[in-house]
């Protein structure tokens, strides 16, 4: 599991505290003060892990973010966003984001939100374990979702959701339960559940609008039909 992480803020104080808690907790970190560069430093050498401030002069990091999915959908990004600014959280993750941490953080928080991500999605030796929904296929240890045959370009996030929900179908899970039970969270905002739903839907779902496998239970939250 690579374990190198990737900090892009042009607050060079932000940054070099973060830097200083990730490499205590045994993380090889690298800097990078805006979009640009951020981008030319992953394509040099892929992080295990970015942490990306939003709002930063020229490429922000939405527009990082939305590049980066093109090229690598399985990176980790974690977006460091405005206290309070729901909007922001919510366009962070329709963009890719896995996670979010809210300013000002506890870096201690932020270490432990980059601890479980590259724990998800590190192949330290996960028990073989094939999934499969029709023409739906999952590949658990591989981390590899296909469709016909043809490979999903999901987050570490969106993965684990179609997991977890693939193992537990026709079972209604509130929103709060699987804030829970897929991202680790006993509290949060619950937003980032039906962001991560809708996106997940977009990419398994013949029509996205009319979801038949990710059905919404109204008032109650989500569960997985299977294609019977």
């Amino acid at each position: 599991m690579d374990s190198s992480v990737l900090v892009v803020d042009d607050d060079r104080t932000v940054s070099d505290v973060v830097r200083r808690y990730l490499e205590q907790a045994g993380h090889r970190v690298r800097l990078a003060e805006d979009g640009a560069t951020a981008l030319a430093a992953i394509a040099a050498e892929r992080p295990g892990l970015v942490v990306l401030d939003l709002m930063m002069p020229g490429i922000d990091g939405l527009e990082v973010c939305r590049r980066v999915r093109l090229e690598l959908p399985d990176l980790p990004i974690i977006m460091l966003t405005a206290l309070g600014e729901e909007a922001d959280r919510v366009l962070g993750l329709e963009v890719g984001a896995d996670d979010y941490v809210t300013k000002p953080f506890s870096p201690r928080e932020l270490v432990l939100r980059v601890r479980s991500i590259l724990r998800r999605s590190g192949t330290t030796e996960p028990e073989p374990e094939m999934l499969a929904d029709g023409h739906l296929s999952v590949d658990v240890a591989r981390r590899v979702a296909e469709i016909d045959g043809v490979a999903l370009a999901l987050t570490v996030r969106e993965f684990d959701l179609l997991v977890f929900l693939l193992r537990h179908p026709g079972r209604v899970w509130s929103r709060a339960e699987l804030l829970e039970r897929v991202w680790g969270w006993r509290l949060g905002d619950q937003s980032t559940v039906t962001v991560h739903v809708r996106r997940l839907r977009e990419k398994i779902e013949d029509n996205p609008a009319e979801p038949k496998r990710i059905v919404t239970a109204w008032g109650a939250g989500y569960r997985y039909e299977p294609d019977v």
